[in-house]
């Protein structure tokens, strides 16, 4: 046998491991993929706790601020940033990031309520569309493609505006346009699960159409709707700072980070800081929970989960 092909059967030789011949190509594929998992579970870390610090900014964030982020002192108006006030102050006087702390609250949990509104009453409708179907499905998937023809903000805008200026009134306007995305996921998850064989075994052991739904479909096809969910966490609040910014949303003097841009972009040029600062606020933010969202999708990637 030739140098050659000595050295062509050396690439293509097979070690044992565990009794079993294992391709050192395949061996190389295994590692790779077990060191892309075990990055995944790295940025996962970080970027919950990330996203972990956020949240206890806006549950302690009145005790976290250094003054008090609605009391006014004019002589201190419009101060540029400085060690006494990191981010400056705004025309009344008030701390930029007293302002900014204070306004996590709002705009973070605001955010939260509205994406768990949706993403429950949309698997639920989902849920029932799928596994029962008729006249249910029908009315239920009609008024989503309503909801879905429109230009999501747009249509929300108009809601907001004739329910009046308001946090909760801007949750409501973007939960009505918003449920439609997660109606279509649970339902077309729940179309594929209701013909699996242990779904059928389940109804010829007597379980009720509730429980099957609740302990057979759901588990099986929560992973996408937790996805979406985590996406959309950037998505909404970008949405309710913009409805604030417009003034249908939160009203001033509240401190949330869109009706506070709102009322400084007349002074961007001359006192850029009143708006960047909660600007960069909303930025940090929406960048922290996407790549969150990102990172559990690659997760919870099925292609991951068979790496052991």
């Amino acid at each position: 046998m030739g140098k050659k092909e000595q050295g062509r059967c050396q690439k293509e030789s097979v070690v044992l491991k565990n009794g079993q011949r294992t391709d050192n190509g395949k061996h190389v594929t295994v590692r790779v993929q077990r060191f892309r998992k075990s990055h995944v579970k790295q940025k996962l870390i970080l970027f919950s706790v990330l996203a972990a610090c956020l949240v206890i900014l806006a549950v302690f964030s009145d005790h976290l601020c250094p003054y008090d982020p609605y009391a006014q002192d004019l002589s201190s108006a419009l101060q540029a940033p400085s060690l006494q006030h990191p981010m400056g102050t705004d025309t009344y006087g008030r701390d930029m990031l007293s302002r900014v702390i204070s306004g996590a609250r709002a705009s973070i949990f605001s955010t939260f309520i509205l994406v768990a509104v949706i993403s429950i009453f949309g698997t639920i409708v989902g849920l029932c569309c799928g596994y029962y179907g008729g006249i249910l499905d029908s009315v239920m998937m009609r008024i989503s493609d309503v909801c879905l023809a429109f230009p999501g903000l747009v249509f929300a805008m108009a809601i907001a505006a004739i329910l009046g200026g308001g946090i909760q009134n801007a949750i409501i306007a973007l939960a009505v346009v918003s449920w439609p995305k997660y109606s279509r996921i649970a339902r077309s998850q729940t179309l594929a699960l209701k013909e699996e064989p242990y779904i059928h075994a389940a109804i010829l052991a007597g379980d009720s159409s509730a429980q099957i739904l609740v302990r057979h479909v759901l588990p099986n096809m929560i992973g996408p709707v937790l996805v979406t969910a985590m996406l959309d966490i950037g998505t909404m609040m970008m949405e309710l700072a913009g409805l604030s910014f417009l003034g249908l949303g939160a009203q001033i003097p509240m401190a949330e980070w869109g009706s506070m841009m709102s009322g400084g972009r007349s002074m961007i040029q001359t006192y850029p800081w009143v708006v960047l600062s909660p600007g960069i606020a909303i930025f940090i933010s929406v960048v922290i929970f996407n790549l969150l969202g990102d990172t559990v999708r690659d997760y919870l990637d099925p292609k991951n989960s068979r790496i052991k």
